[in-house]
């Protein structure tokens, strides 16, 4: 890893994509009923909830992770096609560490798939991002 290769405008837009990604992604017209109903969540409690907190911590989060990926492409050949895979790659990770969660939750495998395969493609536009502009 070679920190004067991060391009930090890149790591603020990379962290930044999460937010369309799961804007679209948690759509009522796309799984965001479906996810309500299988998080057992109602639009009353949504509506209650302290929005301002939870999209500043999905802010610093997705931050962290923007940052943590670009430490990890942060080498001269790093390109669009190895940011998107090393982004998939991860994105497995992320997936695979909702799933272990969930299960103990007694989560169903809608609500796995619908938050795990949000990660992989969060992830995944996070590293193209950064290695399309290095």
């Amino acid at each position: 890893m070679n920190p004067s290769l991060i391009n930090w405008p890149a790591v603020l837009i990379a962290a930044l994509s999460s937010f369309m990604v799961g804007g679209i992604w948690y759509n009522p017209k796309v799984f965001g009923n479906t996810w309500m109903k299988e998080s057992k969540l109602t639009e009353d409690q949504l509506k209650a909830s302290s929005q301002g907190k939870i999209f500043g911590f999905t802010a610093l989060f997705s931050l962290l992770m923007a940052i943590n990926l670009a430490c990890f492409l942060a080498d001269t050949k790093t390109n669009a096609s190895w940011g998107a895979v090393a982004g998939f790659l991860a994105g497995i990770w992320g997936f695979s560490a909702i799933a272990i969660h969930s299960l103990f939750e007694l989560r169903s495998w809608k609500h796995i798939f619908i938050n795990g395969c949000y990660i992989i493609i969060a992830l995944t536009l996070m590293g193209f991002i950064l290695g399309v502009w290095r």
